[in-house]
């Protein structure tokens, strides 16, 4: 601990007798202080401004790169913020995790983050993450202890902290945001009033330590649940907006030059996002910032986000940032412990999973909030210090993980959690989406935060060959494409010669359905293409690629859009899709179907699949016409955004001679309800 940040802290201790506001510590005022005080204040101040000047010097040091591309960041505010979650660090380092700068010299984490453009660092406070005999859930064992010691050395390193409430002992987020076990069996008024208490308590601490809080967080992705209050019930949202409000309260009191932030996942669900910013204005909710969650991989568009969160604020004043964001560095796992995004993750890959890929995902999102949101303040990155324990085998992890809570979840935390933490307790799954590799030595990408503000005009090189995903018919030939599109480094892409190792295709022609991979090279780097083989299918423009050819729509209710959408990132196969939405409640009722005619007799597979939302009560089934009366269905639904649900319709009988038609109907009564359709497919049941 440096010698002018002890003069602070104590200096603070003085100051906080007479005022209790966080960051007022920081500034210079001489009501009722000694001249000595005065005189430290100036011998702190010199103090600081040398560290900051030698500072600056070391984060001008990062300012370019031999090999990462970066394209400046155009209108980006000085005071915007660049912030980083890194509440595990305490634990790791008690796990024998060390970090080191990018010449290999080991340094404080907090260091090398302000270094590299940090500004704000995020911590999660749990009520009392240990069970009842004092041993620790996990990750990160994250109580108001922690969260000072993470403080501390933020605010020595010049950096605010963000302090992120979970109000749960263990992780809160959209699927369980579960009550503290001090807390359980109260009513609303009893919690509300615990959770006010506990929050002044907390941050009164972290002012008494001399922590400087820029912001503070009043729940973790509260999806319409928190604390064990849940929308769906009987005055959920009334109840929630209540321990929202009595959060914010203990804010203003202990910290009232800190933001408060308001924090909500999914921003792919547009409606949901307007119910929120709506219940958290009916209910007077007092708040700064709408903070959203957005991972490339799950949330849709940056398009989609901008529109959204710009639409919150200039509805209702409010300040918006993206308070959680992260990228893979790699596919490969280097803790033993599964990761959440792998090569064989079933998630949206918009780049790379290289330095390069993570740090041109961070450049965008960070574009996105300065320039196409309006009173975007600020971006931060998820766990990005966050890597591997020990190393040499998953045994010798666990022990590390179970003694000093550096995994996700330990064993423990099973008494408190059993649904979940209780079954799949274990190490870190996003070491492969930090900032640090294996051994902790930072890597290129971490220079993103510091090169967005100038730019990196290297040259592009190729920086991965991308997937090539083919569709035949069993029974048809294969042929494999002689070039391959290459990804380079500035997230354009260009096509190249690629060689494939040879495979057995004829077996691939006469086989069965089912996927197969080619191995080649294209550029010295590896290439993949992946084969689907399929039945026959007897549905022309499956996919809608050819718009809305041999397809009929039927609207049976009067709604805004039904047709044709080409959106890559919003389709099961190719490039487009069948779209539908209705702004009003019960209104969104249609067919869309297609004839077939007259085939020969057998019998037949039928799927259509749908993804959507927002659909309230719905009714939706595909279905098989014959000589014009529905004789087949399957039922399916809608829940949210890039979760296709397929209905199919298995061994269907058809005689022959009478023309078969095949389709799906919709109906849905919730407002703005919304959908996409793709992929239909009728083949016929081979080896009958």
């Amino acid at each position: 601990m440096k010698k002018g940040f002890k003069q602070n802290i104590l200096f603070t201790l003085l100051l906080s007798l007479l005022l209790t506001s966080c960051g007022e510590a920081g500034k210079n005022t001489n009501s009722g202080i000694s001249e000595s005080a005065e005189s430290s204040v100036q011998t702190e101040s010199s103090e600081q401004s040398e560290n900051n000047s030698s500072e600056d010097n070391n984060m001008n040091t990062n300012l370019s790169s031999s090999t990462l591309y970066v394209k400046k960041v155009e209108n980006l505010p000085e005071d915007f913020i660049m912030g980083m979650d890194a509440s595990c660090v305490p634990a790791l380092e008690k796990s024998g995790v060390r970090y080191y700068d990018f010449e290999g010299n080991e340094k404080d984490v907090y260091k090398i983050l302000k270094e590299n453009g940090i500004n704000y660092i995020r911590v999660r406070i749990w009520n009392d993450p240990f069970d009842e005999n004092g041993n620790g859930y996990g990750g990160g064992n994250c109580d108001i202890e922690n969260a000072i010691e993470v403080g501390k050395r933020a605010t020595e390193n010049g950096m605010k902290l963000l302090v992120n409430f979970h109000y749960s002992d263990f992780w809160a987020d959209p699927k369980k945001q579960m009550i503290p076990k001090a807390w359980a069996g109260m009513n609303i008024e009893e919690k509300s009033t615990a959770l006010y208490e506990y929050t002044k308590e907390c941050l009164q601490k972290l002012v008494e330590a001399g922590v400087d809080v820029g912001m503070v967080q009043v729940g973790n992705e509260t999806n319409g649940v928190m604390c064990g209050e849940n929308a769906e019930l009987k005055d959920g949202w009334k109840n929630i907006t209540t321990l929202m409000s009595a959060g914010s309260k203990a804010v203003r009191e202990v910290c009232p030059d800190a933001l408060v932030a308001i924090h909500f996942s999914n921003p792919e669900k547009v409606s949901t996002y307007e119910a929120y910013s709506y219940n958290l204005d009916y209910y007077n909710v007092d708040y700064d910032v709408f903070a959203s969650s957005y991972y490339s991989f799950w949330h849709g568009t940056l398009d989609n986000l901008a529109r959204t969160l710009t639409k919150i604020s200039k509805t209702y004043g409010k300040k918006v940032m993206v308070a959680e964001t992260s990228y893979a560095f790699t596919g490969d796992d280097t803790d033993f412990f599964n990761n959440t995004v792998s090569i064989d993750s079933d998630i949206v890959k918009n780049y790379p999973y290289t330095v390069q890929g993570q740090a041109n995902q961070i450049r965008d999102v960070i574009d996105t909030v300065v320039n196409k949101t309006k009173n975007g303040i600020g971006v931060f990155y998820w766990e990005g210090t966050w890597i591997t324990v020990g190393g040499n085998t998953y045994e010798e992890n666990l022990k590390l993980w179970e003694k000093d809570g550096s995994g996700w979840a330990t064993t423990y935390a099973g008494t408190y959690d059993p649904i979940d933490a209780g079954q799949w307790y274990g190490g870190s799954s996003v070491d492969n989406q930090a900032f640090f590799d294996k051994d902790g030595k930072a890597l290129e990408s971490l220079k993103i935060f510091n090169l967005v503000k100038l730019g990196n005009a290297v040259s592009p090189t190729v920086d991965e060959i991308e997937d090539t995903n083919l569709v035949f018919t069993l029974g048809t030939d294969i042929v494999l494409p002689k070039t391959a599109l290459a990804v380079m480094t500035d997230n354009t892409k260009r096509s190249t010669d690629v060689i494939w190792e040879a495979a057995d295709l004829e077996g691939m022609k006469n086989g069965k359905a089912g996927k197969y991979t080619v191995k080649g090279k294209a550029e010295g780097l590896d290439a993949e293409c992946h084969i689907t083989m399929v039945e026959y299918n007897h549905v022309k423009n499956s996919s809608f690629e050819d718009g809305d050819a041999y397809w009929t729509s039927t609207p049976l209710k009067d709604f805004e859009e039904l047709g044709i959408e080409e959106k890559e990132s919003d389709s099961l196969e190719g490039t487009k899709h069948y779209h539908f939405w209705g702004a009003e409640e019960n209104t969104v009722e249609f067919t869309l179907e297609q004839e077939i005619g007259v085939l020969e007799e057998g019998k037949f597979n039928y799927s259509i699949s749908i993804m959507g939302g927002d659909g309230g009560e719905t009714e939706i089934y595909a279905y098989v016409k014959i000589d014009g009366e529905i004789v087949y269905k399957a039922d399916t639904v809608i829940t949210f955004y890039d979760q296709w649900h397929t209905a199919t319709i298995s061994n269907m009988d058809y005689h022959g001679e009478k023309p078969l038609t095949v389709g799906i109907y919709v109906k849905c009564q919730g407002p703005n309800a919304w959908g996409k359709i793709d992929r239909a497919v009728l083949n016929r049941v081979r080896g009958l």
